[in-house]
C-alpha cells in the first residue's frame, strides 16, 4: 500500500511539474510573441515616418527647384529670339550642300538637330537649374498633376535618390540611359515610382479614366536643348516578359528602323484601354511615361506624340474628346 502511495505521489508531481512546465513555456511563448509583436509594429513606424519623412523632403527639394526653374523661365523669355530652321545632323548651309543621288523611300530615319537649337547649345534656363544638379536635362509638366525635374545617369542611380542625389525612396523621375540628347531623340522614355502619394509616376494611374484624360490630354516635356508639347494617345499596361501577349519590344520603339517603329506602336496601340482617332506615325517623336504596378513583370505606359507643326490644340482636344474607353 505504501508503495501503491508513493508511485502516486510521484505521478501527481510529475504531472504537477509538468503543468508548470507547460504554463511558464506558454508563459514564455506569450512573452516572445508580444516582443515579437512590439519589434513588427517598432519597425513599422519606422518604415512609415521614414515614408513620410522621404516625402515631404522630396516635396521640399522639388518646390524649391520649382521656383528657381520658373524664375529662369521668365527670365528666358524675356531674353527670346527667333532660331534656325530643323536641318538633319549631316547637312549643311544651302549655299554649300552638296546634290544627293535619287533613291528609293528609306526605311531608316535620319538624325536630326533640333530645330532651334541647331548646335545643341544648353538653354540658359537649363544652365541655371543645372546649377542645382548637372544631371538635371529636363522638365515635366502636366497641369495640376505633375511638374517635376527629370535627371540621367544610369537607370539605377536615381531610384533611390531625389534631384539633387541624396537618398530617398520616393527617387526622382528619370530619362533612359539609352536615350542621347545630342541630337533630337525619336523616343523619350521617362521612368518614376508608382508612389501611393501620387508622388513621382503615382498620379499616371488616373489616365485610365476618361474623364481625367479628356481633361490632360496634353504634356509639356523640356529639355536642355528645346522645349516640346505632346498629346496623349495610348495609355496601358504591359509585360516585360518576351513571348507575353501583352509585351512590347522597346527596343524597336528606340530604333530608327522605321518598320520595328510601326510595330511597336501598332503594340502599344492594341494594348491601349482606349480607341483614338489621333493619328500617330513611326517619324513622330515619342514621349513614354512608365512606372511600376502590383506585378513586377508588368509597367503601366502613358505614351503621347510631340505635337506636329501647323496642328493646334484644339483640334487635337476635339480628337481627345471623341477618344473612348474599349
Amino acid at each position: 500500500m505504501k508503495k501503491r502511495l508513493t508511485v502516486k505521489h510521484r505521478a501527481r508531481n510529475y504531472y504537477a511539474a509538468s503543468r508548470r512546465s507547460r504554463r511558464s513555456a506558454r508563459r514564455w511563448l506569450y512573452i516572445g510573441a508580444i516582443a515579437a509583436l512590439s519589434a513588427v509594429l517598432f519597425f513599422s513606424g519606422f518604415m512609415l515616418i521614414r515614408y513620410f519623412g522621404d516625402y515631404f523632403s522630396s516635396r521640399k527639394a522639388a518646390e524649391e527647384l520649382r521656383r528657381i526653374n520658373q524664375a529662369a523661365m521668365e527670365a528666358e523669355q524675356a531674353l527670346q529670339t527667333p532660331s534656325p530652321t530643323a536641318l538633319p545632323v549631316a547637312a549643311v548651309p544651302a549655299a554649300t550642300a552638296a546634290p544627293t543621288p535619287t533613291q528609293g523611300p528609306s526605311l531608316v530615319l535620319p538624325s536630326m538637330r533640333y530645330p532651334t537649337n541647331y548646335y545643341a547649345i544648353v538653354s540658359s534656363r537649363f544652365k541655371k537649374i543645372q546649377a542645382q544638379n548637372k544631371d538635371i536635362i529636363g522638365w515635366l509638366t502636366i497641369p495640376e498633376v505633375i511638374d517635376e525635374a527629370v535627371v540621367q545617369r544610369d537607370n539605377e542611380y536615381y531610384l533611390r535618390r531625389d534631384y539633387r542625389g541624396y537618398h530617398n525612396q520616393n527617387g526622382a523621375i528619370f530619362l533612359d540611359e539609352n536615350c542621347k540628347l545630342t541630337t533630337r531623340p525619336y523616343t523619350l522614355m521617362l521612368y518614376g515610382h508608382n508612389m501611393k502619394t501620387g508622388a513621382m509616376f503615382g498620379s499616371l494611374r488616373n489616365y485610365e479614366n476618361s474623364t481625367f484624360y479628356h481633361h490632360n490630354p496634353f504634356i509639356t516635356f523640356d529639355t536642355a536643348y528645346e522645349n516640346g508639347r505632346y498629346v496623349v494617345f495610348a495609355v496601358g499596361t504591359i509585360s516585360t516578359v518576351a513571348g507575353n501577349g501583352k509585351y512590347v519590344n522597346f527596343a524597336k520603339l528606340n530604333s530608327s528602323t522605321i518598320p520595328w517603329r510601326k510595330e511597336a506602336l501598332e503594340q502599344l496601340m492594341k494594348l491601349s484601354v482606349y480607341y483614338t482617332p489621333i493619328d500617330v506615325q513611326p517619324e513622330d517623336q515619342l514621349l513614354l511615361l512608365m512606372t511600376c504596378v502590383d506585378d513586377t513583370t508588368e509597367r503601366r505606359v502613358v505614351v503621347a506624340r510631340r505635337i506636329r507643326d501647323g496642328e493646334s490644340e484644339a483640334a487635337l482636344q476635339t480628337m481627345v474628346n471623341r477618344t473612348i474607353l474599349k
